[in-house]
């Protein structure tokens, strides 16, 4: 009677224990999938300097409590630069987005957790993510023939009952192949997308014009110049890296509407050629020297505004900008009456305040407006040929009193100074062979960017560095020399050279730091955005010392002449 007890208490316990499970299991899952997508929209985009724009237009129906997930195949993941999330209806509501997170633990992802907090009118949101220009290869032997590496669909934790992908090519592109399902532009119309779709794609076009062009913008800088009488003039500076395997002869640039008098010049202050796009709106600047592969330069636009404009910034841009930088000059006792966004920092001197604004990764969609408004006397006109007029003066009534001095009846004993005055061969010598030096450390670079994009063979690159490295000691031995030599010159010799030894120790510190960080987020041990952080820094550093370098070889060449 026990066993037969004891038997049935088991088994009334293991069918409450298996229904149990199945109502938490249920229960779950329901949770897990409280939401569902009706449609998504996937359109794949490229920027004129070749990064990609993936947008995906969603509308979900249900409540997403936990975050919405999305995400590409896991071989995207280092080309991942930014991600952002909004209201398809109104940009000015955005949703924080958690990068690297996971799709339901499945490997081989890279995912995106979108908090809809508060949820989209009508659940429709969308959510670009950014990626980098290495995605397209330009081919090496006939540069119209491009192609594009990309994630053909978004991958989702539940199915979609409605996905429509698409490419969008520059103007004037042609479509030539495509892999897998992508067989044209227009990939997918209505097709019922399964979760955790796992489908990279490539697609081949073919562009005759200059519609696209593979660089990086580094860096852009934008001062703006009020005169006293609202007159507005603005330089733009550039700092952008050849991404081609071609050449750079060229690039385009979009400046604001209503621009006037448009000129640029190399960073050595030579004017060169800009010229009107009308057909795309952007202007041309012709580069004075050629960019090869992978190489870095700078050139600066400059042009006039309208008196009282309201600024708009970045709004026509069609490429992405890492680091942009945007500092306003006000006249000389002028005073902000009114910050116009909250982002904006106010650097104030003696007589003068600056507005300044840094922005990190830009875009089109971050392009905003600012109205100043600020006080300013006209009297202050008149401030700085007021200080000359008193500065003559009292340095005319110096001289007359020092003229009309009595003269001492004391004997001056002059002491005659020797001084060890180099020869204009030297110096030549010297800046001739220091330039030659920074030539071959960017022919050094250049093939690591090579080699790590797959253009030249690694044997090829082994012996191409090796014998870099080899003319670059000789030359350093030489230069060591020269420095011996003009350092025992005294007097200014001897402060260019400590420091020009300064700015090279301060270098080569960066170079180190840069390399160590890179490794650090290819490992995974940095996140992107520290990275990118870090990198920024890392970048202004080497700027100025290159530009302390810049600096004093420019000295050296006047004493030359």
């Amino acid at each position: 009677m026990k066993g037969k007890a004891l038997a049935f208490t088991v088994l009334a316990a293991t069918l409450l224990i298996l229904v149990l499970n199945k109502v938490y299991v249920r229960d779950v899952k329901a949770d897990a999938s409280s939401y569902s997508v009706e449609w998504i929209n996937h359109e794949v985009k490229i920027l004129y300097n070749g990064y990609v724009l993936v947008n995906d237009t969603i509308k979900v129906s249900g409540n997403v409590q936990n975050g919405f997930l999305i995400g590409f195949p896991y071989k995207y993941a280092p080309h991942v630069i930014r991600c952002i999330a909004f209201n398809a209806a109104n940009f000015t509501q955005q949703f924080d987005v958690a990068s690297g997170a996971p799709l339901n633990n499945r490997i081989g992802f890279y995912g995106f957790n979108v908090a809809l907090n508060p949820p989209p009118e009508n659940g429709v949101f969308s959510i670009i993510s950014v990626l980098s220009n290495n995605l397209i290869r330009q081919d090496l032997h006939n540069a119209t023939l491009y192609t594009l590496d990309f994630p053909a669909y978004p991958s989702l934790t539940v199915d979609a009952s409605i996905c429509n992908a698409s490419v969008i090519l520059p103007s004037n592109a042609k479509f030539l192949s495509g892999t897998g399902t992508v067989n044209t532009l227009n990939y997918s119309v209505n097709k019922v997308l399964s979760q955790f779709t796992y489908e990279p794609a490539n697609m081949t076009f073919q562009l005759t014009t200059d519609d696209l062009q593979l660089f990086t913008v580094i860096e852009l800088k934008r001062e703006i110049i009020v005169g006293g009488m609202g007159e507005i003039a603005v330089s733009d500076n550039y700092y952008i890296r050849n991404e081609s395997p071609q050449q750079m002869t060229s690039v385009k640039v979009a400046l604001p509407p209503n621009v006037t008098s448009v000129w640029v010049e190399d960073e050595f202050g030579r004017k060169g050629k800009i010229t009107l796009d009308t057909r795309t709106g952007m202007y041309t600047v012709s580069l004075s020297l050629p960019v090869e592969s992978g190489k870095l330069t700078r050139f600066i636009v400059r042009y006039n505004l309208p008196k009282n404009i309201i600024f708009t910034f970045f709004q026509e841009i069609n490429y992405y900008i890492e680091k942009a930088s945007i500092t306003i000059t006000l006249p000389e006792g002028a005073k902000i009456t009114h910050l116009p966004i909250s982002t904006c920092g106010v650097l104030r001197e003696v007589f003068q305040e600056k507005i300044t604004i840094s922005k990190q990764g830009v875009l089109s969609l971050d392009s905003f407006t600012i109205k100043l408004t600020y006080e300013y006397n006209p009297l202050w006109l008149a401030f700085r040929p007021t200080l000359w007029i008193w500065a003559v003066a009292i340095f005319g009534c110096a001289i007359i009193a020092i003229w009309k001095r009595p003269k001492a009846s004391e004997a001056v004993v002059t002491v005659p100074t020797v001084t060890v005055k180099l020869s204009p061969g030297t110096l030549r010598r010297f800046v001739e062979l220091y330039e030659e030096g920074r030539r071959i450390t960017s022919d050094i670079r250049s093939l690591e960017f090579a080699v790590n994009k797959g253009r030249i063979p690694r044997q090829r690159y082994k012996v191409q560095r090796k014998t870099l490295e080899t003319r670059l000691a000789a030359l350093n031995r030489s230069l060591d020399d020269l420095k011996l030599k003009i350092r025992s010159a005294g007097g200014r010799y001897t402060d260019l050279m400590h420091q020009l030894e300064v700015a090279e120790t301060e270098l080569k510190e960066v170079e180190s730091n840069i390399r160590s960080i890179e490794a650090r987020h290819r490992r995974g041990d940095l996140t992107l955005e520290a990275y990118r952080k870090l990198l920024a820094d890392y970048d202004s550093r080497r700027e100025g010392a290159e530009t302390t370098i810049n600096g004093i070889l420019l000295r050296i060449r006047e004493e030359i002449h």
